[in-house]
């Protein structure tokens, strides 16, 4: 058996949690990690506490339970609370403002044997209390240092309101916009996933880690792993990938958060190649800290060790075994271990040594937030209402928010509008405050968000406004149902559909021009917010053809979550404006976008396709030994009968107010050795008449390798601001380092041959030059 036949052996015997990957490849793929290791100081520390500790005092650090709320503090259930005092709870989610933390917190510094303190989780996701566009449309804005300013921000309120623990960032990359949690996420390109990852927890744990500073909290990576890659888009469902897939396309950007420092780790609901992740020692032990040299804690998500059952793994004492033996050190809300954990000593299916190290690493997590100097992290009602949704945060929301939308068309220069004569602002969602800070917004209090009626209003006092509802956002009353049973505040209206479109084209024909407000409502996204049909729900498509068919000016303004298909829209508005769910202050930058205060810059990170059928559609696929070359009678090859193999909008498309051109690369040199590098120059102008920002995207293709290789690889970007004629060269510095990729034995290598380099406004629109890689 050959060295690389081993390997390979050994890491399917992994994925089976049957084998150990060798020393020398782990050893050899282990990075430095920003998180540093336990210091003497704190090693010192946690050992004295842990030889304090009873057993079940142990077991308890890894409980995490959920506690109710309302306006007045937290609800503690009897048992919770009677366990919080023996001890048998280690950190509470769900819980926050100074007065709930405070009384949760004194319950276990001032009541418990040991006095240890809580860690006090939260679902900050977008923000806090000031809510900022969802996941996937902060990552179109291409702006590392405006994301990583939104989670300083919600690190900020957040602390300040007795969160010390945020469930973010979620890094899962995801192909299939049917899966409802694709807006948590970046997209479908691992390497600005991983660009972002590394923003974000500099955000919230702050660029040297100090998590004792009262102004920032402990990140939370998730899901580990996977998750995004759930057959059929659907939610909670099995991923099964090669594991050259795995390193290559879906791990970099957990791996990314991991090198930033990241303290805490969730572990994803989906198996892994037939182990579920909770169970599945080869990703939380062998590729997370032997590999990856991690040393935070890991936490299941919401009841992942009891789902054990559900995948058929065993009964509560043996899920309990699983779940620790491979590495998770906290059970959220299931209390498996509580319950399980003590039976699993007993019989030796675990050792105490193994409930030590869980319990060390849950005590170093409060140890480097600072909990155990002060449990209440500097939480204070004063400190909170300083804090709280002020007024730099709201600008930075709106000014955030604009950065996201994308322009997707824009025919005859149709926006921006002119603040003069009279708008048809139609369709479900133009007065839905609600609906615009979008789902996982937690804390937000969608009563202060700004509806698209509002912020034009606000905007152009000068504009008459005519409203009309147009369609219902739904006309399946069993989706209304749903979504309003989850906090959906929708208000059916009655009438036909007929009447409301009807009412609507009335209003297009008094007007100058039809702003139709379309797309999804915010719990359509989200987890367990999958869609088999992503076009737009109800009725509203329906409503846009009668729009159309007055003659007026059409402009498509989309709210949601997801990648959707639209080709109908896409040939018949004269304007296509994508806004997300864009948080808080959303209304007031749909306005600045729509009347021209703002240019549009933003750029896709998740492709549109055409029809569901293209699904999964991805910029960085691999060819095909039978490539379609656009041919149109040429059957043999891998093609649709009846659609376009090419999305709708592909991968870094956007447009603008104005317009770019992007010159040919050019290369500092025609070939590089192995410890080379290279410059790839280019010029954009800004060939318009407006000032404006571009996304100038450099892609990699290995013509040539050992394994096949996407047809294009996102390996650079820069935005730039360019003044209305103004041009600049950009130069993007490349190493081997950019050309790596782990191959069929999973090493991490370059291999010698041709290289073409790409660079454009987008993944379609590009321009290429070569290079050759010398042994």
């Amino acid at each position: 058996m050959t060295q690389s036949t081993r390997i390979r052996t050994a890491l399917f015997l992994l994925t089976l949690g049957l084998g150990a990957l060798p020393a020398a490849a782990q050893q050899a793929a282990a990075p430095k990690t920003a998180l540093p290791a336990a210091d003497a100081k704190m090693t010192a520390f946690v050992d004295n506490l842990l030889g304090k500790m009873t057993p079940e005092e142990k077991i308890g650090q890894l409980n995490l339970v959920s506690v109710g709320f309302d306006v007045t503090g937290p609800v503690v259930s009897k048992d919770v609370d009677a366990n919080i005092r023996k001890g048998r709870v280690g950190a509470v989610l769900n819980t926050y403002t100074p007065v709930a933390a405070r009384k949760l917190q004194a319950l276990a510094i001032k009541e418990s044997r040991l006095h240890i303190p809580l860690i006090l989780g939260y679902d900050v996701i977008h923000g806090h209390r000031t809510i900022f566009p969802v996941p996937l449309g902060l990552a179109a804005s291409w702006d590392l240092p405006a994301m990583e300013k939104t989670a300083r921000i919600a690190a900020d309120e957040a602390s300040a309101d007795g969160v010390n623990w945020v469930y973010s960032p979620m890094v899962d990359i995801a192909r299939d916009p049917r899966w409802g949690r694709i807006m948590e996420g970046s997209g479908e390109d691992p390497y600005l996933g991983s660009q972002i990852a590394r923003a974000m927890v500099r955000g919230y744990q702050g660029p040297d880690n100090d998590m004792t500073r009262p102004d920032r909290v402990m990140a939370c990576l998730k899901h580990f792993a996977l998750y995004g890659a759930a057959e059929a888009g659907r939610d909670y469902n099995t991923t099964d990938m090669s594991l050259q897939r795995m390193y290559n396309e879906y791990l970099p950007p957990y791996k990314a958060a991991v090198e930033a420092g990241v303290g805490s780790v969730m572990s994803s609901f989906n198996d892994v190649n037939g182990i579920p992740a909770t169970a599945n020692k080869f990703l939380m032990t062998d590729l997370l800290r032997t590999q990856w040299g991690f040393n935070g804690f890991v936490a299941t998500d919401y009841t992942a060790i009891n789902e054990l059952e559900a995948h058929g793994l065993g009964d509560d004492k043996k899920v309990s075994e699983l779940a620790l033996k491979a590495g998770i050190d906290q059970d959220m809300v299931g209390e498996i271990f509580l319950n399980n954990l003590a039976k699993n000593l007993a019989d030796g299916t675990v050792t105490q040594a193994d409930i030590d190290l869980a319990c060390r690493r849950v005590l170093e997590a409060k140890y480097r937030l600072g909990l155990f100097t002060d449990p209440y992290h500097g939480v204070s009602e004063k400190r909170a209402k300083a804090t709280l949704m002020k007024k730099q945060y709201l600008a930075d929301a709106r000014d955030v928010a604009r950065r996201s939308f994308v322009l997707l068309k824009n025919d005859k220069q149709t926006l921006p509008l002119k603040k003069t004569g009279t708008i048809a602002l139609v369709g479900p969602l133009a007065n839905r405050q609600r609906d615009m800070i979008g789902s996982w917004s937690g804390a937000g209090d969608w009563k202060q968000a700004v509806s698209v009626e509002q912020g034009l209003r606000a905007a152009a006092p000068g504009v008459k406004i005519i409203m009309a509802q147009g369609a219902n956002v739904a006309d399946d009353q069993q989706m209304i149902d749903r979504l309003n049973a989850h906090g959906g505040e929708l208000n059916i209206d009655p009438r036909a559909p007929e009447a409301l479109i009807a009412e609507a084209v009335a209003a297009a024909q008094s007007a100058d021009v039809v702003v139709a407000v379309v797309g999804e409502s915010q719990g359509m996204t989200g987890e367990a917010a999958s869609r088999a049909d992503i076009g737009l729900p109800g009725r509203q498509l329906d409503l846009l053809k009668a729009l159309k068919a007055t003659g007026k000016p059409l402009v498509v303004v989309l709210l949601n979550g997801r990648p959707l298909t639209l080709p109908w829209e896409d040939q018949h508005a004269d304007a296509i404006l994508e806004t997300w769910f864009a948080g808080t202050q959303g209304g007031h930058a749909v306005a600045d976008v729509l009347f021209g205060a703002y240019n549009p810059a933003g750029k896709l990170t998740a492709t549109f396709p055409r029809a569901v059928g293209q699904i999964p559609i991805y910029y960085n696929h691999k060819s095909t030994g039978r490539p379609y070359a656009g041919v149109k009678l040429d059957k043999y090859k891998s093609r649709y009968l009846d659609l376009p193999n090419d999305p709708l909008y592909p991968f870094g498309y956007g447009l603008s107010y104005t317009t770019f051109t992007v010159s040919k690369p050019t290369l500092s040199a025609a070939s590089i050795g192995m410890a080379g590098a290279l410059d790839v120059a280019v010029t954009v102008q800004n060939t318009g008449q407006a000032d404006g920002e571009e996304v100038v995207q450099l892609y990699l293709r290995d013509v040539v390798g050992t394994s096949s290789r996407p047809v294009q690889e996102l390996k650079n970007f820069q935005k730039v601001l360019l003044k209305k004629g103004e041009s600049r060269q950009l130069t993007f510095h490349l190493t081997v380092e950019d050309l790596k990729f782990y191959n069929n034995d999973l090493k991490f290598v370059a291999e010698p041959g041709e290289f073409q380099v790409m660079v454009g406004s987008n993944s379609r629109d590009v321009q290429m030059a070569s290079f050759m890689l010398t042994q």
